[in-house]
Formats: C-alpha cells, sequence, structure tokens
C-alpha cells in the first residue's frame, strides 16, 4: 500500500491546496514521456440519481484538461438529471431500472472501459466531493505510484465534523476504517470514501460482476483490490454535506458496516481455503 502525505507547503488550516497539491506533482510528471501521456485516456464517471441541481458545478470544478471524457449513468431518477446532463455535453447511459449504487457502477465501469479509458475517475454528481482533485488522483496513476487512489474525507476531525459529517457517522466511519485496515494490512485514512480513481488493469481484473448492486460493493472492491495485490493510496479531498448532497440513512449505514464485516470475513476465509469465493477470483482468467 501506497501513502501519500503532505508537506509543510500548506494553507492557513494546514490542508494543501489545489494548486500546491499540482506543483508538487508537476516535476515528477515530467519524468513520464510526454508521448505517452497524451496517449494515455482518462474518462470521469458519475453515478447518478436525481442529481439535476448539482451537475453542472460537479463538472465546472473539474480542471480543464484532465478528463477527455464524462460519462453518467443515470439510475432512474425521477427529476431532470438525464436532460441536465445532456445539455452540458456529457455522455448520458439510463439504466431502464433503479438497480442500486452497485449495479449503478458496474454500468460505469462498464461503459468506461468500452470506450477505451486507460484511468477512470469516480466522481459523484452531487457536489459533496471536491471535484478540483480529479486530476491529482489520477495523476498519481500516471506515475505508477497507485493503481487505485481514494479521496479521504478525514484528514483531521475538526475538518470532518465542521464539513458538516455527522457525528455518528465520523465514529462509524473511524471503527470501520481501523479494523478494515487492520484486516487487509492497509493504511488508509478513509476506506469508505465515494471519490475513487482506478488505472483499467484494476477494473479488468476485479470481476466486479460478482458484488453486490448495494452500497457494500465499495468495501468489496477495496478487498478485491487488496487479493490482487494492487497498491492502494489516498489524498484529502474536501467534502461537503447539504440538503442536495446524497446520504445514507442510519438505518442502512448499520446495514452496510454489517456487510463490511462480512466482507472481511469472506476476504479470510477464502485466504486460508476455507471457502472458494467468485469475487476473489481473476476476472479474466477465472482463478488467483
Amino acid at each position: 500500500m501506497t501513502s501519500i502525505t503532505t508537506d509543510s507547503s500548506t494553507t492557513a488550516r494546514g490542508t494543501p491546496s489545489t494548486d500546491e497539491q499540482l506543483s508538487r506533482l508537476e516535476p515528477l510528471l515530467t519524468t513520464i514521456p510526454q508521448a505517452e501521456i497524451k496517449a494515455k485516456r482518462t474518462i470521469a464517471v458519475m453515478p447518478a440519481y436525481n442529481a439535476e441541481s448539482t451537475i453542472e458545478r460537479t463538472l465546472c470544478d473539474i480542471p480543464v484538461g484532465t478528463i477527455d471524457e464524462v460519462i453518467l449513468v443515470d439510475d432512474c431518477s425521477s427529476d431532470r438529471t438525464v436532460e441536465v446532463a445532456r445539455s452540458l455535453g456529457i455522455t448520458v447511459i439510463e439504466r431502464e431500472q433503479n438497480g442500486g449504487y452497485g449495479a449503478n457502477q458496474k454500468t460505469c465501469y462498464r461503459h468506461a472501459l468500452e470506450r477505451g479509458a486507460d484511468y477512470v475517475v469516480m466522481i459523484h454528481p452531487d457536489f459533496q466531493y471536491d471535484s478540483r482533485l480529479a486530476g491529482i488522483a489520477v495523476d498519481f496513476l500516471k506515475l505508477g505510484i497507485c493503481d487505485v487512489v481514494l479521496g479521504s474525507r478525514i484528514r483531521t476531525r475538526r475538518e470532518a465534523l465542521e464539513g458538516g459529517m455527522p457525528v455518528w457517522k465520523y465514529v462509524a466511519n473511524r471503527i470501520l476504517t481501523t479494523v478494515e485496515n487492520i484486516a487487509l494490512g492497509q493504511n488508509l485514512g478513509d476506506f469508505h470514501s465515494g471519490f475513487r480513481a482506478y488505472s483499467r488493469a484494476v477494473l479488468e481484473t476485479i470481476p466486479i460482476e460478482e458484488n453486490s448492486d448495494d452500497f457494500v460493493f465499495d468495501s468489496q472492491f477495496l478487498a478485491q483490490a487488496v487479493h490482487f495485490g494492487f497498491r492502494i493510496g489516498d489524498v484529502p479531498v474536501p467534502v461537503r454535506y447539504f440538503e442536495e448532497a446524497s446520504s445514507i440513512p442510519f438505518r442502512r449505514c448499520v446495514t452496510y458496516g454489517c456487510g463490511t464485516l462480512g466482507v472481511l470475513s469472506e476476504f479470510y476465509a477464502h485466504r486460508v481455503g476455507l471457502i472458494n469465493s467468485p469475487r476473489f477470483q481473476n476476472a479474466t482468467l477465472g482463478d488467483d
């Protein structure tokens, strides 16, 4: 696992600005042949449900030149999500029925790979995660530092709570993330972030069709990434909690937490040979 840290060049509040993080990456990016960089295709995917009021703000924050195409997969929204997305020039895929968060992601990744993505960054169109960090996350993939990059919402407890994260959600996140770090041998700040970037090899290797169609898809995906030896890192990403931003209610969070613990049990059971889980078999080769 690769841990991405920051140095003393920070804003007044202690968090590196987007411009500062980019300036640190630029010298490293010059070590990669420019022809190779330009040949790589980056696609942003947006799993969407009733996001008409926030799509444009999310899209406008993505730095110009960092993304080649944006694909929005609509999960049968009841508002004008599809119409607004198309008016903004976004590629829109409409699911025939609401299948859940995990099912939406599966559709996102399938279409991204079909359209030639070398790197895929998932950005929620509800404006909760700061999409200005999209290019920075992908740069760590381009540099070969990581295969998976997560946006950590919890650089400090104060920032998370002042940003509007409910106290109960913060506590649950800390407990689950600690358990997952120990169980999976990682040192990530936030296992449950919805801001993620992947290299093509990750999406081609992990059998995502074996995963849940619900929120626990995310936990399954990261356990699979660890199983197949991919390098996971994270970067701090500001988040916003407001009325239009999506949020899982308490009861579903409890279900999600129990499901995550189940994923860890399945991970270990497969590792020691007690079960032969299809979730931990290579999507292409059909084995470990």
